[in-house]
């Protein structure tokens, strides 16, 4: 059975999500993705990618204005893309599986009250990010 954290990006606390830039996360994505040029597009503007690193791991990306959808991502490189995505967009992971948020110290600043109790600050990379979603659960905190 798969999981699928999603990632999104919150400005001044404010509860709701503000939207993607969406061309960046193309530009960010399109490198990796092995399926369909440019991301395939769906009828309602979702973009979908099959992201796969140097070493082979994989994931399905789902992105719309909102929100990217991450689903299976296989342990190994694809988890250096994903960090880059935490970095370079400032957004923060929700993983429903695990009622979990992993964030950047920057993003974090920006979450809304209700999500900075349970919220697990990271640097992100590769190693860190990975463990953070998979490994046992640390306390949360700046």
């Amino acid at each position: 059975m798969g999981w699928s954290p999603m990632m999104f990006t919150f400005v001044e606390g404010a509860e709701t999500p503000v939207p993607l830039d969406l061309a960046s996360v193309r530009a960010l994505l399109e490198p990796y993705d092995v399926g369909a040029p440019g991301g395939a597009a769906a009828a309602d503007g979702t973009l979908a990618f099959l992201v796969r690193a140097s070493d082979g791991s994989e994931a399905e990306i789902f992105v719309d204005e909102r929100c990217i959808g991450v689903h299976r991502p296989q342990s190994g490189g694809v988890f250096a893309i994903l960090a880059e995505l935490v970095s370079r967009l400032g957004v923060t992971v929700i993983d429903p599986s695990r009622a979990g948020v992993v964030c950047s110290p920057e993003a974090y600043a920006h979450l809304p009250a209700g999500l900075r109790d349970d919220a697990l600050v990271i640097e992100p990379t590769r190693e860190t990010l990975e463990a953070a979603l998979t490994g046992p659960r640390r306390p949360a905190g700046p």
